[in-house]
């Protein structure tokens, strides 16, 4: 099996075992892969054998994917007020995150989580406090966490770099901490990235807020719904209101070069959906050099 050459990539599904998402990510030409480490919507999970970590890395041997990284459960909110609520988030992201220590994988993705009408400042301290304890209980890790922006629905917390920034900043270990940007997500919070003027603007405040050393991974996705409507409906690329070109702004950023981009767009019809998706992103680069 050949390297894959660039950073661009799809989640893809972990159904017949976890090895089963980097072959078809192979299949579809894939330089980077995102996947669940467990049903992203139970509690409940068996434990990660020997054997599935065996198979996982003879896979990425096989296949020369460079850029692996997980998503976490939908079900986490590390910015619970309740105690219960919240020691079960803590520990199911630590859970988490040593699955994906065990695989070698750069990152997990965790959407931050929701004050639930606590109030943006009593989230934040919730968070960190959650953010403080996983570290604490994986010490010696390498994984990172990437904390993913926010669409701005409701009580969400992360909707704008800010957020993000202040979370890092006031975190016992920020070394451990980084981010990732869903473009679809960024749209929908507020930023109009679709012309030069208003990317700058957003990637700027993400260079002062969070530094773009700390950007782990992109969410590419064009988004169904209107600038700032708060709303996460993710669409294919260019057929959405973002359009192509602040795909091809951020493909040919130099800043962004080696950061993985993966795609978490309908896959409707699969696998067709991811190839063409992944086909149009490289078009754009190729059309800006």
């Amino acid at each position: 099996m050949r390297r894959r050459p660039d950073e661009l990539g799809a989640h893809m599904s972990i159904a017949g075992g976890l090895h089963r998402a980097l072959e078809r990510g192979w299949a579809l030409d894939c330089g980077a892969v995102q996947i669940f480490l467990k049903n992203q919507r139970q509690w409940r999970a068996r434990p990660m054998t020997d054997a599935d970590v065996r198979a996982f890395h003879a896979a990425r041997r096989q296949t020369g994917i460079r850029h692996v990284f997980a998503h976490a459960s939908y079900l986490i909110n590390l910015g619970a007020p309740g105690d219960a609520a919240w020691r079960q988030a803590v520990d199911a992201f630590t859970d988490e995150l040593e699955r994906a220590e065990a695989l070698a994988l750069s990152c997990v993705v965790i959407h931050p989580g929701s004050h639930l009408g606590a109030g943006v400042e009593a989230g934040l301290a919730r968070v960190v406090a959650a953010l403080d304890e996983v570290t604490r209980r994986t010490p010696g890790h390498k994984v990172k966490i990437a904390l993913e922006n926010t669409a701005g629905a409701g009580h969400v917390i992360g909707r704008t770099f800010a957020e993000l920034g202040a979370l890092h900043a006031r975190a016992a270990r920020p070394e451990r901490i980084g981010i990732c940007i869903d473009t679809c997500h960024l749209f929908a919070a507020g930023y109009d990235v679709r012309r030069a003027p208003g990317y700058r603007q957003a990637i700027g405040e993400c260079g002062v807020a969070v530094g773009f050393a700390r950007v782990l991974a992109f969410h590419l996705n064009d988004a169904k719904a209107p600038l700032g409507s708060g709303l996460d409906r993710h669409e294919h690329i260019g057929r959405g209101h973002l359009g192509l070109a602040p795909f091809a702004r951020l493909l040919t950023d130099r800043r962004f070069r080696r950061v993985p981009k993966v795609l978490e767009t309908p896959k409707e019809p699969e696998p067709a959906a991811d190839r063409r998706n992944l086909a149009l992103l490289r078009s754009l680069r190729r059309r800006r050099r």
